[in-house]
Order: C-alpha cells, then structure tokens, then sequence
C-alpha cells in the first residue's frame, strides 16, 4: 500500500503492480500502462490495479499534481478486444436476459478508470501516441492533456456497433461544445494532436519524444503554487459548469476565506514583496 506523503520524496519508480506503473519525484506522480504489447488495452485487471493506486493517491495531502501516460507507442488502444467480444457473446446469446447484468459489469468497469476523477489535485494525461475509445475517455477525465502530434485520437464506438461508453456522452460535449461532439460520436471520426489541439480536446500539441517531459515540466510548475489553492480550484471548477454565477461567487468566497487562514497565503504574500519564489509547504 502507499503510505501516505510525510515529506519530500526522492525520485522513485515502484512497480506494485506490472500493469500500473508509479513513479514519483518529489509531489509529483506519474502514472503509466504497462501493457505495449497490447497497446495498454483496457482490462478488468488493469482496471483494478489502476483504482487502487488512485484511491491511495487520493489520501495523500501532500500530493500536488499527477500525470497519466502509456508505456510503448499508444497511450491506450481503448477496451480489451476479448473483453468485448465477450459481451457481444453474452448479448447475441441471451437478448434480453443479459442485458442487465452486462449493464452492471460496464457500469463497474467505466468506474475503475474514471477513478481518476477522484484524484483532489490537478492532473495531466500525456498521450505519447494512440488514444482510442475508452483509452481516449481516460484522458478527457483528466483536467490537461498534452498530446503528441503524430497520435491518433477518437472515440470510435459507432463504428464498432456500440453506444459510447466511459463517460464520453458527458465529458466531449463540455470540452467541445454539443455541435462537435455530436460530429466526433456519430461518425467516430480519429483526430490527430494538432487538430486536438485546434478543436479543444487538447491543451498542446507536441513531437512524441517532447510529450512526457513537457507534462513534467507543467507538474512542476503546478506543483511550484499552493497546494491548498489549486485543490480548491479543482473544486471550483468541477461544479462551476452546473452552478449560476451567483452560486459560484459565493462559492469562491467561501474558498478565499478559508485560503486566507492558511500559511499558504502568507508566504505567498511575503514572497511576493521580497521578490522571490514562494516555497509552499500546503498548509
């Protein structure tokens, strides 16, 4: 089990599990696929460990930015095929009967890897290649995306005779717009990253070899500011698209106010008029 973040950490790479990989310098984790051979396809399995380093992530006060990525060429290939064609199984053989209980095992799958929704700080998908289906909708969970330029992006389940899954229907239409997302799923159309980029899916678009490091280098920058504000602004953010603007004002308020009891405050304060970096503990 993680054990939760009491300090600075040194530069570690731990491999609990084979299929997520963690490495983390300092406050900052990354988290990788560890499937190439199958492009880092979706599984049950990978689910789980996935879920379980994200639910330890979570406790960790001191954490201030996470980074999800894929070892090999693809970020990830979208579900597993087998796993697939094991539903498709299921429902040709019992229409009907079956449907439920295929609801309920999507329905748990979906929450495995949207888990990283959870997370309380900021964090940043690095598509270091393909990003497909369900592999892709990982990636709109999170709240940045860097992306390479030669990668290949959609959510193709149209075109494979499937209703979207993964949180697609809601996440696209937000970073989108409803007239985009509705081309982007009816016609399980593939974008490339400088398109990603251009259209609203991706913050930057980058070469291949550029993409991992320049998620770090975002984390660190991240990392470099408050903790206790940039979780607040997480908070802010993810309600802000279902409030009015008098319901968010008065929801920043409350979190300014509780910001200005904090250490935080002070050193940045101080750091300003002495014309340094801050050095934020999170309290």
């Amino acid at each position: 089990m993680i054990q939760k973040n009491t300090g600075a950490h040194p530069d570690t790479m731990s491999q609990m599990n084979d299929l997520i990989l963690q490495e983390r310098h300092d406050d900052v984790v990354t988290l990788s696929f560890n499937d190439p051979d199958h492009l880092n396809a979706m599984t049950r399995a990978m689910g789980e460990a996935f879920a379980e380093q994200v639910t330890a992530l979570a406790q960790d006060t001191a954490l201030r930015a996470v980074i999800l990525t894929g070892r090999g060429r693809a970020f990830s290939a979208g579900g597993d095929m087998a796993m697939l064609q094991e539903q498709a199984a299921e429902g040709r053989e019992r229409p009907g009967i079956a449907r439920r209980a295929i609801r309920d095992r999507m329905r748990s799958f979906y929450t495995l890897f949207l888990a990283v929704r959870e997370l309380p700080c900021p964090t940043i998908a690095a598509l270091n290649g393909h990003a497909i289906g369900a592999g892709f909708c990982v990636a709109l969970a999170c709240d940045l995306r860097l992306v390479a330029q030669e990668a290949r992006l959609g959510l193709n389940f149209t075109k494979l005779g499937l209703h979207p899954g993964m949180a697609a229907t809601w996440t696209l239409p937000r970073l989108v717009g409803p007239a985009l997302a509705a081309e982007l799923l009816y016609t399980s159309r593939v974008v490339g990253g400088e398109e990603a980029v251009r259209i609203g899916l991706a913050n930057r678009a980058l070469p291949t070899e550029e993409v991992l490091g320049a998620a770090k280098d975002m984390a660190a920058e991240m990392a470099a500011c408050s903790p206790v504000a940039n979780r607040a602004v997480k908070r802010a953010l993810a309600r802000s698209q279902d409030a009015s603007l008098q319901d968010q004002l008065s929801f920043e308020a409350a979190e300014q106010a509780i910001t200005f009891e904090t250490e935080d405050v002070h050193e940045g304060l101080a750091a300003l008029q002495a014309r340094r970096a801050p050095r934020f503990q999170g309290h």
